[in-house]
């Protein structure tokens, strides 16, 4: 974090904090179904009040197109204050009278959250009357928010230009880990890939070739690269039209001596439904009729030797369809696998995207690995090598 101002860099008692955090969870009949994100960045915001700074939260929520009681953050911010175990003062709008008044009879270590900044369309457009009155309410700003910096919007980037910037704790955690897994990494790195589709993360693979030294390539997306070298997949999920893409991936790989490790034997059913009557099947012996739905043993055992031999590994992907069982196997083994060589301390292990949260979740993992990142497109973006407005914003000028 050397080149980021943090809040190591500034006293902030009785100071006005806009602090942008991502309060976009989900939310059903007004209650909080999945309060992960709330709590990353609850231990910050104690943190920031008990050192009596008067901290002002701000975050989108859903899409709003203008006012919409739906996407108020009213049953959000009372989840908060469950939380942290302290009272948070909902505020009705984010800029103009209400939310000015709110700010001014704010004491140090007193928190409030103003309303979703999207009811305003200046928050998306980053546009300077809007984000001039949103700097009218503090002295600082502080970015919490790593799911939204991939977006230069008014609340995530804009104010930037306005105030002195910081990064928040969580920020801070999660470019830590970033820079760990991909910036200045303990080598061997591998990067698990996964998903179904190549065409989704062709920048991805591009820019991690550069930065890895092992590419394991698992989900449907493999069978991309299974075609690309003449094995038959059956009625797998596949892009045949991008065969040629993969293949001159599977050559830039062997041009720049990276390993690239793809699945010698699978799961393989008839159907795509939990419990289908499966069979492993070596890669070559798939039948027309049947589907690849997970890697098989072999490529567990392999995919885990090679893990071992590692000191760094990013994970994006599930290797095959964990949603159902048994064709949850090949994720959860080699997630076992990781979690253990990071408890030996022998491996970090950085992980994210939603499907990839899930599965470990699903392998009752994720608490072992060193860092799962909840930010979905922010995580996506980083891994390919793209600058994120709201990170870029924070860097020591």
């Amino acid at each position: 974090m050397s080149n980021f101002q943090t809040l190591d860099h500034v006293d902030v008692k009785g100071k006005r904090l806009l602090v942008r955090v991502d309060l976009n969870v989900p939310v059903e009949n007004g209650v909080v179904t999945d309060a992960t994100r709330i709590e990353r960045v609850a231990p910050a915001l104690t943190e920031l009040a008990d050192k009596g700074a008067k901290v002002i939260l701000l975050s989108h929520f859903g899409r709003p197109k203008g006012r919409d009681t739906k996407n108020s953050l009213k049953p959000v911010a009372a989840e908060v204050a469950h939380i942290i175990r302290r009272p948070v003062k909902f505020v009705e709008d984010c800029i103009g009278e209400a939310a000015e008044k709110a700010v001014a009879a704010m004491k140090p270590g007193d928190i409030i959250c103003l309303e979703n900044t999207r009811f305003h369309p200046g928050e998306e457009k980053n546009d300077p009357a809007f984000v001039e009155a949103l700097a009218k309410l503090g002295d600082a700003w502080v970015n919490d928010a790593f799911s939204a910096a991939h977006r230069a919007h008014a609340s995530t980037e804009g104010l930037g230009h306005k105030l002195p910037a910081y990064a928040g704790r969580s920020m801070q955690a999660e470019l830590d880990a970033l820079g760990r897994a991909l910036e200045h990494p303990e080598r061997p790195v591998a990067a698990i890939i996964g998903g179904a589709k190549i065409s989704t993360k062709l920048d991805l693979l591009e820019n991690l070739l550069k930065k890895v030294d092992i590419l394991i390539i698992g989900g449907a997306m493999a069978n991309t690269f299974l075609l690309g070298l003449g094995k038959k997949v059956g009625k797998s999920l596949a892009e045949p039209d991008l065969v040629e893409t993969a293949q001159k991936i599977i050559r830039e790989a062997q041009h720049a001596h990276k390993e690239l490790v793809l699945p010698v034997d699978a799961a393989v059913a008839q159907k795509f439904e939990t419990h289908a009557p499966s069979r492993v099947a070596l890669v070559p012996d798939v039948h027309d009729n049947e589907m690849i739905l997970d890697i098989g043993p072999k490529s567990i055992e392999h995919v885990v030797s090679v893990l071992a031999r590692c000191r760094t590994l990013v994970w994006n992907g599930p290797f095959g369809a964990f949603e159902m069982e048994p064709f949850d196997n090949g994720t959860v083994e080699v997630a076992e696998a990781a979690a253990e060589l990071t408890q030996a301390g022998k491996l970090v292990t950085v992980a994210g995207g939603g499907d990839t949260v899930a599965a470990l979740n699903v392998a009752g993992c994720a608490e072992r690995f060193t860092y799962i990142s909840t930010a979905g497109g922010a995580f996506l973006e980083w891994l390919e090598g793209k600058a994120l407005p709201g990170v870029e914003m924070l860097k020591r000028k």
